[in-house]
C-alpha cells in the first residue's frame, strides 16, 4: 500500500461529508493541478509537426465533417425561424465545444489511474487531483473552441448579444457534473476494466442525445423530457440562448442544475476516496 493510501485511507469522516471537500482539494494543490495540466496540453502535442495549432484546427475539422453530414446529407438542420437566421455550422459549434468538453472527461476517466500507475504505487500524490488534471486539460480546448467560435462569428457577421458575457457561469454549472462523473469513472475504471469501451459508446450517445444536431422541438413532444435527462442538453440549449439569442437563462432550473452538479461532484468524489485505498492492490 502506498504513502498516499495509508494518508486517504484515515481521511475523517467529517472531511468525507464535506460537500465542499472536492473543491477544498483543488485549492490545495492549484499550483500542482496547474503544472500537470500544462504538461498535459504540451504532451499530447509534442512531435506533432503542427504543435499546438491543432487545438485550433481540430474543432474546425470536426465542424466541418459535422456541418457535411448533419447540414446536407441528412438535413438535420436547424430552420431559419428556431435559429434567428444564425448560420447552422455556427449553431453546430457551440453545442460540439461543450460536447467535446464532456466526453474527452469521460473518455480520459476510466484509465486515468490506470494509467498513473507511479502515482498510485510509488510517489505520495494527491490521486484526486488527476480528475481536476483531465477537466482542466479539457477545459483548454473548450476554451480554444470558444476563441475560434467568435473569430466565425465575427467573420460571418452573427451577431454576438450581450448576454454573451455570462458564458463564464454555463462551465460553472458544467464543471462540477463533469469532474464528479470523471472521478466516480475513474475509481471504476481500476476495477472493471472494460468500462473504457462502454463509458466510449455512452458518451456518443449522450452528444446525439443532446439538442447539438437538432432543436429538442423535432421530438414528439411526449418524448422530449427523454433529452432533459441528458447532462448536455440544459448546457447546451443555455449556451445557444446566452450566445446566440440574447436570452437569459431560467434562473431556477439553473438554480436546479447546479445543485444536482454539486451533488454529482461531491458523491463521485466520495466514491474515489472510498475505493482509492484498493487501487494498489488491483494495479
Amino acid at each position: 500500500m502506498s504513502p498516499w493510501h495509508a494518508v486517504g485511507a484515515r481521511l475523517p469522516t467529517a472531511r468525507l461529508l464535506n460537500p465542499l471537500a472536492p473543491y477544498l482539494g483543488f485549492a490545495a494543490h492549484g499550483r500542482l493541478i496547474l503544472d500537470l495540466v500544462r504538461r498535459d496540453v504540451a504532451g499530447r502535442y509534442r512531435g506533432a509537426m503542427g504543435g499546438k495549432l491543432w487545438a485550433f484546427l481540430t474543432p474546425l475539422l470536426m465542424l466541418a465533417v459535422y456541418s457535411f453530414v448533419f447540414g446536407y446529407i441528412f438535413q438535420a438542420r436547424w430552420t431559419a425561424a428556431q435559429t434567428g437566421n444564425v448560420a447552422f455550422p455556427i449553431v453546430l459549434f457551440v453545442g460540439l465545444i461543450f460536447a467535446n468538453f464532456f466526453t474527452e472527461c469521460l473518455n480520459r476517466a476510466p484509465a486515468l489511474v490506470v494509467s498513473n500507475p507511479n502515482y498510485v504505487k510509488k510517489v505520495v500524490f494527491p490521486l484526486d487531483v488527476l480528475a481536476w488534471v483531465a477537466v482542466g486539460t479539457s477545459l483548454f480546448h473548450a476554451c480554444v473552441g470558444v476563441a475560434v467560435l467568435l473569430l466565425a462569428m465575427v467573420a460571418t457577421g452573427t451577431h454576438l448579444p450581450a448576454t454573451a458575457l455570462l458564458l463564464p457561469l454555463v462551465f460553472v454549472l458544467f464543471v462540477p457534473m463533469v469532474a464528479g462523473l470523471t472521478w466516480f469513472l475513474a475509481a471504476m475504471g481500476v476495477y472493471f476494466r472494460d468500462l473504457l469501451q462502454f463509458v466510449t459508446v455512452l458518451s456518443t450517445a449522450l452528444v446525439f442525445l443532446a439538442p447539438i444536431f437538432y432543436p429538442r422541438t423535432m421530438l414528439p413532444e411526449e418524448y422530449r423530457w427523454v433529452l432533459l435527462l441528458n447532462p448536455l442538453s440544459y448546457i447546451v440549449e443555455t449556451a445557444h440562448n446566452l450566445l446566440l439569442w440574447g436570452r437569459l437563462p431560467d434562473w431556477r432550473l439553473a438554480l436546479a442544475y447546479l445543485v444536482v452538479a454539486l451533488a454529482t461532484a461531491w458523491l463521485g468524489w466520495l466514491a474515489f476516496q472510498l475505493t482509492r485505498k484498493g487501487f494498489a492492490d488491483v494495479i
